[in-house]
């Protein structure tokens, strides 16, 4: 089987889900197309122009389809993931070329469908579940080096925003078990990985309903401004314990997560609180905003003014020193105006995040904006919106950067800099990426002889200089998590 991954990093989790799989049932992988009896696509949805991809690969795929020789099996292509749930039919009707489609909590069925696509049917499995978390399928870690690895902790989202195919793709949110995810971490901790990301559409209003004793727990109070469309949900182990939990397990690995809502940061704040004293939970936040504009985040369904959201950023400024910030936009929403652009041109300014994903709108079948309001933006005018979005944010975090200038940041190595064999690419704690040249480094904690530092170490960089994107600067020492965190 050849697997591609196209979307987010909950797609390349879902490959990894899929590969353990399908590896339980005897298939093995490979790295080459040509090698492939069954190719696998897992598929965004969130904006046309990754739909527009898969369409164009798979054009690709059907003349190496048609390519194939008579004395191999035939060649079974599958769609999964997103798109897979959005357009099932069309995807089985057009060209009759896809011979499997699985939907987001369709993959424990893949092997039997592969079965069924071997005898010349298509198979579709697109059933969404209530309850689906696979917290029982480890998945095949396989990104950067093997020293960081990303945990999915739940599926789906209730949040309903306006533009948004998620829960239209991946359904309702659900959690998994906490004994499932802490053994996860543990298993990677073992395996040498050093950092962990906790993934989910929506961590922070996790809860897992797994243990009985939890389930009559009252529901915990949105942040201040802040509202939803559904009724808060009470019962549960929430955020805040499987965070403690997880960066308890190994003092030596960094712990992310992404993405949460502003809205499930109330103001007794544990997480918050967290973050603030592990030395090993980064001091990163991805705060989506949108929008800097009241009246668009309203037409959005957010659930908060800008007001709120401004009020937040100062929160958690406030409780987490030195924190890093990184943040969603959309230019061109529906009804935006150009004074609507300008304020979140201003919020962008105000805020001075350190990253950044910005995106032009795309209008998405079966959401709310599809049914009630007008894609009234010409795509000329989203588009110089956009460049001015970018640029602006492009500036800021090119000064917040610069403020890194002098300091010394503690970086872990992924591995040699894209650009040069003699230089070393890492990121630090709020996540920025910082290159600086592979040389013979003291060790700190002096238990090791001088020596280059290797993927999964952490080392000790003075920053010499900055951009919007990166960090150069010059090695200082090897050296620990927990010996970084004490001498500060």
């Amino acid at each position: 089987v050849y697997l591609e991954t196209y979307g987010c990093q909950m797609n390349v989790n879902d490959t990894e889900i899929a590969w353990a799989i399908l590896q339980k049932n005897g298939y093995a992988r490979t790295k080459e197309l040509d090698e492939a009896d069954v190719i696998l696509l897992v598929t965004c949805s969130v904006r046309e122009k990754a739909e527009q991809a898969i369409w164009n690969r798979l054009q690709h795929l059907k003349s190496l389809k048609a390519r194939r020789p008579q004395a191999r099996a035939p060649l079974r292509i599958g769609i999964l993931g997103c798109m897979a749930e959005r357009l099932k039919e069309e995807i089985l009707q057009r060209e009759k070329l896809v011979d499997v489609v699985a939907g987001p909590d369709a993959y424990r069925d893949l092997f039997s469908q592969l079965a069924v696509a071997e005898s010349g049917q298509q198979a579709a499995n697109v059933l969404l579940s209530l309850d689906e978390t696979y917290a029982d399928i480890l998945p095949v870690q396989t990104s950067a080096g093997g020293r960081t690895a990303f945990v999915s902790i739940m599926r789906g989202c209730d949040n309903m925003c306006s533009y948004c195919i998620v829960p239209f793709t991946r359904g309702r949110e659900r959690s998994r078990p906490i004994a499932s995810i802490l053994q996860e971490v543990r298993m990677l901790s073992d395996q040498g990985v050093k950092e962990v990301t906790l993934l989910g559409q929506n961590v922070n209003s996790f809860r897992d309903l797994s243990e009985v004793q939890f389930q009559s727990v009252a529901a915990p109070g949105l942040s201040r401004g802040f509202s939803t469309v559904y009724k808060a949900k009470s019962g549960g182990l929430r955020f805040a314990h499987l965070l403690d939990q997880v960066s308890r397990i190994d003092p030596e690995m960094r712990i992310r997560f992404t993405s949460p809502h502003p809205k499930d940061f109330p103001d007794e704040a544990s997480v918050l609180q967290l973050i603030q004293e592990r030395h090993n939970i980064c001091k990163q936040l991805h705060l989506p905003a949108q929008s800097g504009s009241t009246r668009v985040l309203e037409a959005m369904r957010r659930g908060y003014t800008r007001e709120a959201y401004l009020e937040l950023v100062h929160h958690v400024r406030d409780s987490i020193p030195g924190v890093s910030l990184s943040s969603d936009f959309i230019a061109g929403f529906c009804g935006e105006t150009e004074e609507d652009h300008q304020q979140t041109v201003s919020l962008l300014r105000e805020v001075r995040y350190n990253i950044g994903f910005l995106f032009a709108y795309s209008m998405r079948q079966k959401t709310r904006a599809h049914h009630r309001l007008q894609d009234d933006v010409p795509t000329d005018v989203k588009k110089r919106r956009l460049e001015q979005l970018i640029a602006t944010f492009r500036e800021e975090a090119a000064r917040a950067n610069a403020a890194l200038v002098g300091q010394a940041q503690l970086v872990l190595v992924e591995g040699p800099s894209k650009r040069s064999a003699s230089e070393l690419c890492g990121r630090n704690d709020g996540n920025i990426k910082v290159i600086f040249p592979d040389a013979e480094l003291e060790d700190a904690a002096e238990c090791g002889a001088p020596g280059r530092a290797q993927p999964g170490d952490y080392v000790m960089v003075k920053v010499t200089s900055a951009s919007s994107q990166t960090l150069q600067g010059v090695p200082l020492c090897r050296t620990t998590l927990s010996r970084a965190a004490a001498s500060h």
